[in-house]
């Protein structure tokens, strides 16, 4: 089901007709204060992450450009690719099975469009321009320079903000260190990243300006995907039917019982960020902000009825599957899905090897026969720091009977430096039992093997 447009707040109408804009009244109530600290939590952790170093490394950094990404201080490389995709599908589980449990709890709880929308944005223009019904009377009244002022004074902000948030964005794809090079260094040496940041704050802009909910309940494939993912043990925002109607004014006096506890007061709409009526069921544009639990228990209070006529619910609850009962054993399996993929996230993480590296055999060569009755084999070998600090490594090959001869005699690696290396692979032809036989070889550091690396040793069989 859609938004539904009423006297209080006009929302979108159906499609095709002009857009109606959305007034939101400011929520206030237990829910708003829980999502202030978790959005502001959110938002201290979104700035600061770029900008603290762990060992010299960006805290959070996703450098596409150069295909180097740093997560709690640890960089990784494309060498590193799986364990980043595997966090990528640990977000998505996430989001999936939360939804799948709590609804849409991430769109209205967690999701950077809402929280910058309905904690920054929305209350700039609470403080400039007032509460819903004094912003729609100056957006419907006569041009004044008092509106004129208004505006300008809302939508410079406004851009400042999505300047800083267009900084912080750039930071977190190119480093902090790169994004203080184009703010300090001569315009011309960094056009690039100069239009970047003019792109990016034009488009944070216009999103959080002009856009706004259409994201929500237009844009994201997210708020489509969830109706495939609920089922009737998941969680929801929902107005208690049974309980509410039939609804009705509440007058001074009246002892009609009747009536059901919704006394119709819209409080419920005018809250809502996406314009919906919840009373109208489950729709695709509710965000599960809570903003309307919070209106709707405020008027409980007031004429002495019981909360949660509009709360969390199940879909089950919703539906009245008579005697519904809750079943919890679905959401600990998630539980337990979860915390196992974290903890092998955070294995795979921790426990990588501080020196990545790939070794190939060298281009058209194939076996040397040498005087002295060895045979040896030549191969390419290029090392990738990722301890983040500068590091002395040699090769050792597994097999004693084998030996390296270097070709160039490196055995340094520069923090998050790389090296190129050639060097022979050299054994007895009378220990050689086949052709192609598998070797490792092991890169040492500090007494410690950080990196095996797997290779074929070709050479004819000793007689």
């Amino acid at each position: 089901m859609g938004a539904v447009a009423n006297d209080n707040n006009p929302v979108l109408p159906s499609k095709g007709k002009k857009r109606t804009w959305i007034y939101a009244k400011k929520p206030a109530g237990k829910f708003y204060n829980y999502r202030q600290w978790v959005g502001y939590g959110l938002l201290l952790f979104l700035f600061l992450g770029p900008f603290i170093r762990i060992n010299g490394n960006p805290f959070m950094m996703f450098n596409i450009v150069e295909r180097k990404f740093s997560i709690f201080g640890n960089i990784f490389y494309p060498q590193d690719l799986h364990i980043f995709v595997f966090g990528m599908l640990i977000v998505m589980v996430c989001i999936v099975l939360f939804t799948a449990v709590f609804g849409r709890v991430w769109c209205g709880w967690t999701c950077p469009q809402t929280i910058f929308m309905e904690l920054i944005f929305r209350r700039i223009e609470y403080l400039i321009e007032g509460d819903w019904m004094q912003q729609r009377k100056l957006n419907e009244g006569p041009n004044t320079d008092a509106k004129a002022w208004k505006k300008l004074l809302k939508h410079s902000i406004f851009l400042l903000i999505s300047f800083a948030i267009s900084n912080i964005f750039l930071a977190y794809i190119i480093g902090s260190d790169a994004l203080f090079k184009i703010m300090t260094d001569p315009l011309e040496q960094h056009i690039g990243g100069f239009i970047s940041l003019v792109v990016f704050t034009l488009v944070f802009y216009g999103v959080f300006a002009y856009v706004r909910e259409i994201v929500c309940t237009t844009i994201c494939p997210y708020g489509r995907l969830q109706g495939v993912l609920l089922d009737e043990q998941s969680m929801t925002v929902a107005y208690n039917e049974k309980r509410g109607e039939p609804r009705g004014k509440l007058r001074k006096g009246e002892t009609d019982n009747d009536k059901g506890d919704c006394i119709d007061c819209n409080l419920c709409v005018q809250v809502c960020p996406t314009g919906i009526d919840i009373r109208n069921g489950i729709q695709m544009e509710c965000v599960s902000c809570t903003a309307c639990i919070d209106a709707c228990d405020a008027v409980m209070e007031k004429i002495h009825k019981p909360k949660r006529l509009i709360g969390f619910y199940t879909l089950g609850e919703i539906e009245g599957k008579g005697e519904f009962k809750k079943n919890k054993t679905r959401q600990t399996i998630y539980i337990v899905i979860l915390a196992f993929l974290i903890g092998v996230f955070g294995y795979m993480i921790f426990s990588r090897s501080e020196i990545g590296g790939s070794l190939l055999r060298a281009t058209g060569s194939t076996y040397q026969m040498r005087e002295d009755g060895t045979v040896s084999n030549l191969y390419a070998l290029e090392l990738i720091n990722k301890s983040g600090r500068e590091i002395d490594f040699e090769l050792v090959p597994e097999d004693s009977n084998l030996q390296i001869q270097l070709v160039n005699n490196i055995h340094t690696l520069a923090k998050d430096g790389s090296a190129k290396l050639s060097f022979f692979l050299i054994g007895k032809r009378e220990n050689v039992k086949t052709y192609k036989t598998k070797v490792r070889v092991n890169v040492v550091s500090d007494g410690k093997i950080v990196e095996k690396l797997k290779t074929t040793f070709i050479a004819p069989p000793g007689s």
